[in-house]
Formats: structure tokens, sequence, C-alpha cells
């Protein structure tokens, strides 16, 4: 078993955990009414999307996610929160020695014996979800459920799902598809933003994400038979026959949205299996980011 498989198939713990640690963390954690910025880089970006949406959905304040290379310098905020398993990218590092003296900041990590624990002003440590695997599982989904859980928005029935997306088998004839697609609506978007990235990483798939009511404005002039659209959450209606119509597959997400993430990572452990490659092993990429001064300046 691939260390991405053994991590992703110990989500459910992971999750339990993270839940029981948001109380003991909840003052280091956006306050109700604070002005929030969520920052990271590739997939914990997209958690910060999706952690923002769910945040503002809730009532709690405005809040805002960005790539942490794009953060607006120019913008006042109460809090910003920065998400980084490794501690170590450049970009999360840089903007942490921005900040530092005019706003609050908070990071959450896998390892706090990294440069992070000095640039943040304040730390939560999700040691138990560690990874060795360079593409990110359950790190990114159980800082998700920690803001959850402090948001008062995690249940019991995450869990539960997390545990039947690991268990159940996959629909039957995906890993031969030629391009994936995955849709989501408010706070799911971040998760088919990720779900796509997963694809693209792990089995170097063409895959796309979109959110749901965007994708009938172009993108599903791509869809036809070899392909598949899987969406994260509810969809709109009339939306499923559509992409059938298309000749494409359609999958419905019938799961907690954040268990339906886990059924998209098994996917793209399976369709990199079927293609002859390793998905501990990604083109090109490293566990973190860290650049040099001549890269960041070219």
């Amino acid at each position: 078993m691939s260390h991405v498989e053994d991590e992703l198939n110990s989500q459910p713990e992971c999750w339990t955990r993270a839940a029981e640690e948001a109380a003991r963390h909840a003052a280091v954690l956006p306050g109700a009414g604070e002005r929030v910025a969520i920052v990271g880089c590739g997939t914990s970006y997209f958690m910060g999307q999706a952690a923002a949406a769910l945040r503002e959905g809730a009532g709690q304040g405005e809040t805002d996610a960005y790539p942490a290379s794009e953060f607006p310098y120019g913008r006042a905020y109460d809090r910003v929160v920065a998400l980084t398993r490794s501690g170590t990218t450049t970009e999360v590092l840089d903007l942490l020695a921005r900040l530092r003296g005019h706003t609050r900041t908070a990071a959450v990590t896998a390892d706090p014996d990294t440069p992070v624990k000095a640039a943040a002003d304040d730390l939560v440590v999700l040691d138990f979800a560690d990874e060795r695997s360079v593409v990110q599982t359950r790190f990114a989904t159980t800082a998700l459920t920690l803001l959850r859980a402090h948001l008062g928005l995690h249940t019991d029935r995450a869990v539960a799902d997390a545990r039947t997306a690991l268990e159940e088998p996959l629909p039957e004839g995906l890993t031969g598809c030629t391009q994936f697609t995955f849709l989501g609506r408010g706070w799911t978007v971040g998760l088919a933003n990720e779900a796509a990235l997963k694809m693209r990483e792990a089995a170097l798939a063409w895959a796309e994400a979109y959110p749901a009511m965007e994708y009938r404005h172009g993108p599903i002039s791509v869809t036809t038979w070899g392909t598949v659209t899987w969406m994260l959450g509810d969809a709109p209606d009339g939306l499923d026959r559509q992409v059938r119509d298309t000749g494409g597959a359609w999958v419905a997400g019938t799961l907690d949205p954040l268990a339906e993430l886990v059924r998209a990572q098994r996917l793209a452990v399976a369709v990199a299996a079927a293609r002859g490659l390793d998905p501990d092993r990604p083109r090109h990429l490293t566990r973190s980011v860290i650049l040099d001064a001549a890269a960041q300046e070219r």
C-alpha cells in the first residue's frame, strides 16, 4: 500500500480527533465578528476557500481566502490564519513575516519544529495528521474539520460518511475515463478544486473544477463519452440530466461533501494505478515548495 493510500484511509480517525482539538484551540482560532483571511498554497488554499465560505455562511464574519503569494496587503484583517502542512513553504513564511506586529496570525501545521513556529503569533499543531506522501490527503481534510468544528458545523455524520467513502466500491468504469470535472456550490467549490488537483497530482489526469452553476456557461462543452462529471454536494436542478444527455458519466454527491472528497482521493489513486503511476511520487512535485531568493525574484 502506498503512503497516500494509508494516509487517506486514516481520515475518519483524524477527523474525530480534530473535532476534539477544536475546543482546546478556540482562543487562537477566529472569533465571531472578526474580519478574517485564510491563506495557504495549493491544497491548503483550497481548504481555505471551503473554510472561508463556511464561516461567512455561518454568520461569523467576513472571511476571505487567498493563495499566500497573492495576499492583498492593503486590506485590513483582525486575524489571518495560515494552513501549512510542512511549516516551511516560502510564500506562507514570507506573508507571516510581513504581517508580524500588524495583524494577529495563527498557523495550522503538522510539524511544530519548523520555521512557522517562530513566524506565527499562534500555532495549532495537528501532528497526528502529518503525512509522508507528497500528495496531501488527511492533513488537508483534518485542518478543514478543525475549522468546521470550531464553527459548530462538524457532525458525526461526516465521520460515518468518510468510513462509507472508504468502504464502498467506486462507481464502475471511472478509471478508464479521459477527463474528470468536479463541481461544487458554496463551500464545496473549494472541495471541487481540491478533487481536481488530486487527479492532476496523483494520476496526471485532465481534471477541471467549477462552481456548479458556471459549468453550463462553457465547460460542459468538453463533456462527452469517456468523461465524468462529479458533484460534491447538492446539484442544481436538471444538471444531472444535461450531463447524461452529452453521453458523459454523472456521479452524484450523496455523502457529506468532505467524505465525497475522500471518494475523489480514492479515485485519483485508482486512476494512477490503472496508468502504472506511483501516486507517492508525482511528477515535478516536492512535499514543500521552498524558494531561494533568485527564484522569488523571477
